[in-house]
C-alpha cells in the first residue's frame, strides 16, 4: 500500500468514526507505517482469527456464512481483515468505543430516515381503498418482493457491464450479439425446461424388472449428461446461480436409485459448466473470461466425447449402470473442479485479473491434488493469453489496447498538447492509474514496476520516437513467478534508460535545472543587479500601473547585457505579476483545509494596494516531455523560493540607499553626530541581519542542497527517481528557509516590514539635508555657465556654505528635539530587537526539537557574538516559569556559536560609530 494510500484510509476512518481533535491523522499514519510487516497472513492465523471471532460472536452461524460467501466470491485483502477484526475482538476499550460510534451513527440514520418519512403524504384512516387499489397495491409488493428475492438476470447484467464500459469509452463501444442468440434456449446445448409438468407414464419404471430397470436408466442418465432431460430423470428448473437438481422417479427399486444419485452429480455440473459458457461468452464479460470459457470448452468436448462412447457401448448392449459409474469416476473430478470455477467467478462477478486472481489461487490451493492443479494451471494459462498480450504491448511497447477495460492499468483522456498552456504532474500522475481490484494476484508485486515501465515508453513514444524493447519475449503464466517477474523487470530497466537518456541527453534536463537555478536562484549576480536598477522606477509602482511589455523589454536588455547571455535557454524566461505577496502566498499555501486559511483569505488583502516589487516574480517557459518533471507545482515552489529572496534583496538595497543618503551626517554637529549613531547602527544590524539571511539561504541551503540533488541525477536509474531528487531538492530549500512555518513566517514577515518602514522614516528625514548637494550643483552650473568664479565669488561662496552647515547643524538639532526623532528611532531599536529576539527563540526551539540542525547556522550567524545568549536565557526561564515546565538547556547553542567569532558586538558598534 503506498503512502498516499495510507493517508486516504487513515483520514476517511477518523471522518466515519467522527474523531475530533487528538493526536491527528499524521501520527497514526506514521505509526502504521512503522508496524508494516512484509509477509501476507497465512492461512493458519486467518482460520484461528475467524475462530476467535466465532467465539466472541452472539451468531456465529451467521458469521461464518457470511465468511464463507465473501471468500467464494474471491473478495481481496479478507483474511487480513478478519485477523485484523480478531485482534480487535480482544482489545476491550476499542471495542466500546466502535459500540458507542455504532449507535451514533445508527441514531443519526433513523433521525434522518423518519425527518424525511414526514414529507410523505399520509392518508387519513377514515379514507378507504378499493378494491381496484387493493389488488394493484398488492402486485406493486409482490413485485418488489420478487426483484428482491431473485438475483438480477444474465440480461440485466450484461446491459449494466455494457453500459458501464461505454460510459468510460464512448468512442469503443461493446459490440452486442442479436437476441436470438439468447431467445433460443436449444442453442444453449443445457436443459430445456418448462414450468408445465409432464405427465405421468403409461407403465411405472417401478413394475418393471430390475434388467429393464436398469437399461432404461442408463439410456435416461446418457441423455441427462449431455443436458437433456429422460423420461424417468427431469431436470428442475433452477433459480439464478442455483445448482441444477433433478426428480428421478419415485418408483425406482433403492440399489439403482442408490447408484442415480451418484452419477448425476455430474450432469448438475456438466449444466453448471455449459451454462457459464454460454453466459460468459457474450462480448460484455471480456477476453479473460472469453479465453475461460474457450478452455472449458475444449475440455467439455472431450467429455462429450466420453459420454458417445459410452453410447456406443450402450447401443452394442455392453453398458450396465455398474460400468458407467466406473467409466464416469475419472470424469467427475474434472467436471466438479469446472463447476467450482465456473460458480466461483459467476458469484464473485470477476472480470480480467480477478479471474485470473481467482485461478491462480485455485491452482495453488489444489497443491495436493495433482490432476485438479493441473487442471486449474490449463485454464489459467489458456485464461491469461489475453491478458499476457496486453500486457506485453503495455511493457514493450507503452500502448494500451484493452477494449472491455480488463487490464490493470487504465488510460485517461488527459492530453499533453494542454500540458503546453498549463503543465503539472496531472499527465504523470492521472493519465495511467492502477486499478486495483484488476491485478492478478500473482502480478500484485510487479504491479508499480508495470505501470512505470509503460509509462515511461509511451512519454517517449509521444515524444515521436518508437521504442520497442529489443528483449521482448512472449510473457506465460507458471508457478515459477520468477520467470515473468524477470521479463517485467528487463522491460522496466530498458524503459528506464530510455527514458533518463531521452531526457538527460537529447533534453538536457540538468542544464534546464541549472538555467531555473541561474534566475529562481539568483545564481546570476552581475543580472540581478543590473536588472533591478534597471526596473528599479517601474517596480514602485502600483501593479495596475505597470506595462508588462516594459518590464519584459527591460528583462531582455539586462540578460543580453550581463553574463547571464551564455545562458541557451535564456530566452524561455518570463515575467509574471503575481495578485498577491508572497507571505499571503506562502501562509495560504500552509493554511490549506485549516481555520487560518478562513482567517487569512477574510482578512484585508494587501493585494489593492500591492507594488510592483511585491507582485513580481519570474516564470519559465517548460515543453513536454521536460514538463514531467518541471511541472506547474516544481515551478510554484521555485516561484516561492525565488520572491523570498527578491524581496531579502530589495530591502538590503533600501537599507543599502539609506547609508548613501546618510553620508551627508558627516556636515551635522558633534551632538547631532553622537545621535545619528544610534540610528547607524542599527541601520547596521538590520543590514548585517537581512545579509545573513541571504548568505545563509544561498550558501548554506540552497548551494549544498543543490550539489546533492546533482549528484542524485547522475545516479537515478528512472524518472521517478529524478521526480524524487528533484522535489526532495525544493521542499528542503523550502523548510530551511523557514517558508514551511508559518510561525517563523510571520516573524520574519514583521522583521522586514519593520527594515522597510525604517528605511522610509530614514529617507523622509535625510531628504533635508540634501540641500548642500543641491547648493554644489547650482554652483557648479553658474561656473559653467558664466566662466570661472572669481575670488570675491569664492569668498561669497565659501560664506554662504558655512552658514548652510551651521544652518544644517540647527535644522537637525531642532528635529531631533522637537519632533521626537530620538524616540521614533529607539521605537524601531525596540521593535527590531524583540522580533529578533523572538525569532532566535523560536528557531532554538525548533532546531532543538524538531532537530532541524540547518536552523542552528542562523543563530550562530546572527548571534556570533553570544550578544543576545543571556536575554534568550531570560526568555527561557520567563517562559518555563509561566508553563511550570522545566528551563530547556539552549544556551548551549549560543554559547557554541560565541566560539566560532572573536569580534564584540561592542567593538562592532564602535568601528561603525567611528566610521561615520
Amino acid at each position: 500500500m503506498s503512502e498516499f494510500r495510507i493517508h486516504h484510509d487513515v483520514n476517511e476512518l477518523l471522518s466515519l468514526l467522527h474523531v475530533r481533535g487528538g493526536d491527528g491523522a499524521e501520527v497514526y499514519i506514521d505509526l502504521l507505517q512503522k508496524n508494516r510487516t512484509p509477509y501476507v497472513t497465512t492461512t493458519v492465523s486467518a482460520h484461528s482469527a475467524k475462530v476467535k471471532i466465532a467465539e466472541h460472536s452472539k451468531t456465529p452461524e451467521d458469521f461464518l456464512r457470511k465468511y464463507e460467501e465473501l471468500k467464494s466470491k474471491n473478495a481481496r485483502n479478507l483474511d487480513p481483515l478478519v485477523y485484523l477484526l480478531s485482534k480487535l475482538t480482544e482489545d476491550k476499550e476499542t471495542l466500546k468505543c466502535l459500540q458507542q460510534n455504532a449507535k451514533e451513527r445508527s441514531e443519526m440514520s433513523t433521525n434522518v430516515t423518519s425527518s424525511s418519512m414526514t414529507s410523505y403524504t399520509i392518508p387519513t384512516t377514515s379514507s378507504k381503498m378499493s378494491v381496484q387499489e387493493l389488488e394493484e397495491l398488492r402486485k406493486k409488493l409482490g413485485n418488489v418482493t420478487a426483484s428482491a428475492s431473485i438475483p438480477q438476470s444474465a440480461e440485466v447484467t450484461r446491459k449494466m457491464l455494457r453500459d458501464r464500459h461505454n460510459k468510460k469509452n464512448p468512442t469503443q463501444t461493446i459490440p452486442v450479439f442479436p437476441n436470438w442468440v439468447y431467445d433460443r434456449p436449444a442453442l444453449i446445448g443445457d436443459f430445456i425446461t418448462s414450468l408445465t409438468p409432464i405427465g405421468d407414464p403409461v407403465v411405472a419404471i417401478g413394475t418393471m424388472p430390475l434388467a429393464v430397470q436398469e437399461q432404461a436408466l442408463v439410456e435416461d442418465l446418457l441423455y441427462v449428461l449431455i443436458g437433456v432431460d429422460g423420461r424417468d430423470i427431469t431436470a428442475q428448473p433452477v433459480l439464478g446461480r442455483q445448482c441444477r437438481s433433478f426428480i428421478v422417479d419415485p418408483s425406482l427399486d433403492m440399489s439403482i436409485k442408490e447408484l442415480v444419485n451418484r452419477i448425476l452429480p455430474v450432469a448438475s455440473s456438466y449444466s453448471t459448466v455449459t451454462r457459464f459458457t454460454e453466459e460468459k461468452s457474450s462480448f460484455e464479460y471480456g477476453q479473460v473470461n472469453h479465453a475461460l470459457t474457450a478452455a472449458m470448452r475444449t475440455l467439455m468436448k472431450e467429455y462429450l466425447i466420453l459420454v458417445t462412447q459410452l453410447e456406443h457401448l450402450h447401443r452394442q448392449g455392453m453398458l450396465s449402470l455398474q460400468k458407467l459409474w466406473f467409466y464416469i469416476q475419472p470424469t467427475m473430478r474434472t467436471i466438479e473442479v469446472l463447476a467450482s470455477i465456473a460458480t466461483s467467478v459467476d458469484k464473485g462477478e470477476c472480470m480480467g485479473g480477478s479471474t485470473l486472481s481467482l485461478l491462480h489461487d485455485r491452482t495453488f490451493n489444489y497443491t495436493g491434488d495433482s490432476q485438479a492443479q493441473e487442471l486449474c494451471l490449463y485454464l489459467t494459462k489458456a485464461a491469461s493469453v489475453p491478458y499476457f498480450e496486453i500486457l506485453e504491448k503495455w511493457i514493450y511497447r507503452g500502448i494500451i489496447k484493452d477494449p472491455y477495460g480488463e487490464f490493470m492499468v487504465e488510460e485517461h483522456e488527459l492530453q499533453k498538447e494542454k500540458i503546453q498552456e498549463d503543465y503539472n504532474d496531472k499527465y504523470w500522475d492521472q493519465r495511467y492509474t492502477i486499478v486495483q481490484h484488476k491485478i492478478p494476484s500473482f502480478l500484485q508485486k510487479m504491479a508499480d514496476k508495470i505501470l512505470s515501465t509503460g509509462k515511461y515508453l509511451n512519454v517517449v513514444r509521444e515524444c515521436g520516437r518508437d521504442v520497442t524493447c529489443p528483449d521482448a519475449k512472449e510473457v506465460l503464466y507458471t508457478l515459477k513467478e520468477r520467470a515473468y517477474v524477470e521479463q517485467i523487470e528487463n522491460a522496466y530497466n530498458y524503459a528506464s534508460k530510455v527514458l533518463l537518456d531521452f531526457l538527460m541527453e537529447e533534453k538536457e534536463l540538468v542544464s534546464r535545472l541549472r538555467s531555473i537555478k541561474h534566475y529562481f536562484l539568483m545564481d546570476k549576480g552581475d543580472f540581478f543587479v543590473h536588472f533591478m536598477d534597471l526596473t528599479e522606477e517601474e517596480l514602485k509602482k502600483p501593479v495596475d500601473d505597470i506595462i508588462p511589455p516594459r518590464l519584459e523589454a527591460l528583462l531582455e536588455l539586462a540578460l543580453r547585457t550581463s553574463t547571464a547571455n551564455t545562458d541557451p535557454f535564456k530566452d524561455d524566461l518570463k515575467i509574471d505579476l503575481m495578485p498577491h505577496d508572497v507571505i499571503t502566498q506562502l501562509l495560504r499555501v500552509l493554511a490549506i483545509e485549516t481555520k487560518q486559511e478562513k482567517a487569512i483569505i477574510n482578512a484585508e488583502p494587501t493585494e489593492v494596494a500591492l507594488s510592483g516589487l511585491e507582485a513580481f516574480s519570474f516564470d519559465y517557459i517548460v515543453k513536454w516531455p521536460l514538463s514531467l518533471i518541471i511541472n506547474r507545482k516544481a515551478l510554484t515552489r521555485y516561484q516561492m523560493l525565488f520572491r523570498h529572496l527578491f524581496y531579502c534583496k530589495h530591502v538590503e538595497r533600501l537599507l543599502c540607499n539609506v547609508w548613501i543618503s546618510n553620508k551627508s551626517a558627516q556636515q551635522c554637529s558633534l551632538h547631532s553626530t553622537k545621535w545619528f549613531a544610534g540610528a547607524f547602527a542599527l541601520r547596521q544590524r538590520m543590514l548585517n541581519f537581512v545579509q545573513n539571511i541571504q548568505y545563509y539561504m544561498m550558501f548554506e541551503v540552497m548551494e549544498p542542497t543543490w550539489h546533492v540533488m546533482e549528484k542524485n541525477l547522475k545516479s537515478a536509474s528512472n524518472i521517478d527517481d529524478v521526480l524524487c531528487h528533484h522535489t526532495s531538492f525544493l521542499d528542503n530549500c523550502l523548510k530551511d528557509c523557514m517558508l514551511t512555518n508559518p510561525e517563523l513566517l510571520k516573524i520574519f514577515s514583521k522583521l522586514m516590514s519593520v527594515c522597510v518602514m525604517f528605511t522610509n522614516c530614514m529617507q523622509r528625514f535625510t531628504q533635508s539635508l540634501r540641500m548642500d548637494r543641491e547648493m554644489n550643483r547650482l554652483s557648479l552650473e553658474h561656473g559653467t555657465m558664466e566662466g570661472p568664479p572669481t575670488q570675491s565669488e569664492r569668498t561669497e561662496e565659501s560664506e554662504k556654505k558655512s552658514l548652510t552647515y551651521k544652518f544644517l547643524a540647527e535644522h537637525v538639532d531642532s528635529l531631533q528635539s522637537d519632533s521626537g526623532f530620538e524616540g521614533t528611532i529607539s521605537k524601531f531599536d525596540s521593535n527590531f530587537s524583540t522580533l529578533l529576539l523572538d525569532l532566535l527563540d523560536k528557531l532554538s526551539i525548533y532546531s532543538t526539537n524538531d532537530c532541524e540542525h540547518s536552523m542552528i547556522n542562523i543563530i550562530y550567524r546572527l548571534d556570533f557574538n553570544g550578544f543576545y545568549t543571556e536575554r534568550l536565557e531570560r526568555m527561557a526561564v520567563e517562559r518555563s516559569q509561566k508553563t511550570s515546565l522545566p528551563v530547556p538547556q539552549n544556551s548551549h547553542l549560543y554559547k557554541a556559536g560565541c566560539k566560532t567569532r572573536n569580534i564584540t558586538y561592542n567593538c562592532f558598534a564602535e568601528v561603525l560609530i567611528t566610521g561615520l
